[in-house]
Protein backbone atom coordinates (compact mmCIF):
# COMPACT_ATOMS: atom_id res chain seq x y z
CA UNK A 1 0.00 0.00 0.00
CA UNK A 2 1.26 3.27 -0.66
CA UNK A 3 1.33 5.85 2.16
CA UNK A 4 -0.31 9.09 1.25
CA UNK A 5 0.44 12.51 2.57
CA UNK A 6 -1.20 15.93 2.25
CA UNK A 7 1.16 18.14 0.55
CA UNK A 8 1.20 21.82 1.87
CA UNK A 9 1.19 23.18 -1.81
CA UNK A 10 -1.67 25.16 -3.20
CA UNK A 11 -1.37 25.48 -7.00
CA UNK A 12 -3.78 28.07 -8.65
CA UNK A 13 -4.48 29.10 -12.21
CA UNK A 14 -5.74 32.24 -12.14
CA UNK A 15 -6.35 34.10 -15.60
CA UNK A 16 -9.98 36.34 -15.97
CA UNK A 17 -12.87 36.34 -13.85
CA UNK A 18 -16.29 35.86 -15.05
CA UNK A 19 -19.59 36.40 -12.95
CA UNK A 20 -20.65 33.02 -14.24
CA UNK A 21 -17.92 30.91 -13.63
CA UNK A 22 -17.05 28.65 -10.83
CA UNK A 23 -13.49 27.62 -9.26
CA UNK A 24 -13.15 24.24 -9.87
CA UNK A 25 -11.36 22.23 -7.03
CA UNK A 26 -9.79 18.51 -7.74
CA UNK A 27 -6.76 16.48 -6.25
CA UNK A 28 -3.74 15.08 -8.04
CA UNK A 29 -2.29 12.24 -6.45
CA UNK A 30 1.91 10.98 -7.96
CA UNK A 31 1.58 7.50 -7.46
CA UNK A 32 4.54 7.48 -9.25
CA UNK A 33 8.24 7.32 -8.34
CA UNK A 34 9.26 9.84 -8.97
CA UNK A 35 8.51 13.50 -8.58
CA UNK A 36 6.65 15.91 -10.52
CA UNK A 37 8.09 18.74 -11.05
CA UNK A 38 5.49 20.28 -13.71
CA UNK A 39 1.85 20.28 -13.49
CA UNK A 40 0.13 22.15 -16.71
CA UNK A 41 -4.08 22.24 -16.86
CA UNK A 42 -5.63 23.65 -20.17
CA UNK A 43 -8.82 23.93 -21.29
CA UNK A 44 -9.49 21.30 -24.09
CA UNK A 45 -10.64 23.91 -26.63
CA UNK A 46 -7.22 25.79 -25.84
CA UNK A 47 -4.75 23.90 -28.48
CA UNK A 48 -1.50 24.77 -25.83
CA UNK A 49 -0.14 24.53 -22.02
CA UNK A 50 -1.09 26.68 -19.58
CA UNK A 51 2.09 27.71 -17.26
CA UNK A 52 3.24 25.12 -14.58
CA UNK A 53 0.76 25.18 -11.22
CA UNK A 54 4.04 23.95 -9.49
CA UNK A 55 5.63 27.37 -10.34
CA UNK A 56 9.13 26.11 -9.14
CA UNK A 57 7.96 23.54 -6.38
CA UNK A 58 7.41 20.20 -7.10
CA UNK A 59 5.23 16.81 -5.48
CA UNK A 60 6.75 13.85 -4.62
CA UNK A 61 6.00 10.76 -5.26
CA UNK A 62 3.52 8.98 -3.45
CA UNK A 63 2.41 12.73 -2.38
CA UNK A 64 -1.29 14.51 -3.24
CA UNK A 65 -2.23 18.29 -3.09
CA UNK A 66 -5.42 20.18 -3.99
CA UNK A 67 -5.62 22.27 -6.93
CA UNK A 68 -7.78 25.08 -7.31
CA UNK A 69 -8.49 26.66 -11.04
CA UNK A 70 -9.89 30.01 -10.74
CA UNK A 71 -9.63 30.81 -14.36
CA UNK A 72 -12.93 32.59 -15.02
CA UNK A 73 -13.94 29.56 -17.57
CA UNK A 74 -17.45 28.06 -17.33
CA UNK A 75 -15.57 24.47 -18.41
CA UNK A 76 -15.15 21.50 -16.87
CA UNK A 77 -13.05 20.06 -19.84
CA UNK A 78 -9.71 20.16 -19.51
CA UNK A 79 -6.08 18.97 -20.65
CA UNK A 80 -3.62 17.82 -18.17
CA UNK A 81 0.10 17.22 -18.09
CA UNK A 82 2.36 16.30 -15.92
CA UNK A 83 6.58 16.17 -16.22
CA UNK A 84 8.68 14.16 -13.58
CA UNK A 85 12.05 14.49 -12.46
CA UNK A 86 13.33 11.79 -14.53
CA UNK A 87 11.93 13.70 -18.23
CA UNK A 88 9.35 11.64 -18.39
CA UNK A 89 5.88 13.43 -19.25
CA UNK A 90 2.22 12.08 -19.18
CA UNK A 91 -0.43 14.03 -20.58
CA UNK A 92 -4.49 13.15 -20.69
CA UNK A 93 -6.82 15.02 -22.74
CA UNK A 94 -10.90 15.73 -22.83
CA UNK A 95 -11.03 15.46 -18.38
CA UNK A 96 -14.01 16.36 -17.06
CA UNK A 97 -12.62 17.68 -13.97
CA UNK A 98 -15.58 18.97 -12.41
CA UNK A 99 -16.78 15.18 -12.68
CA UNK A 100 -13.11 13.66 -11.94
CA UNK A 101 -12.61 15.37 -8.49
CA UNK A 102 -8.91 13.58 -8.49
CA UNK A 103 -6.54 12.80 -11.10
CA UNK A 104 -3.98 10.05 -10.26
CA UNK A 105 -0.48 9.92 -12.21
CA UNK A 106 0.55 6.23 -12.46
CA UNK A 107 3.42 4.44 -13.92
Amino acid sequence: MKMRAAAVLAATLMMATSAAAEDLEFLIINETSYDLVEFNVSPASSGSWEGNLLEGGYLGADYEVGVLIADGLTTCVYDIRGVFSDGESIEDYGLNLCDLGEYAFVE
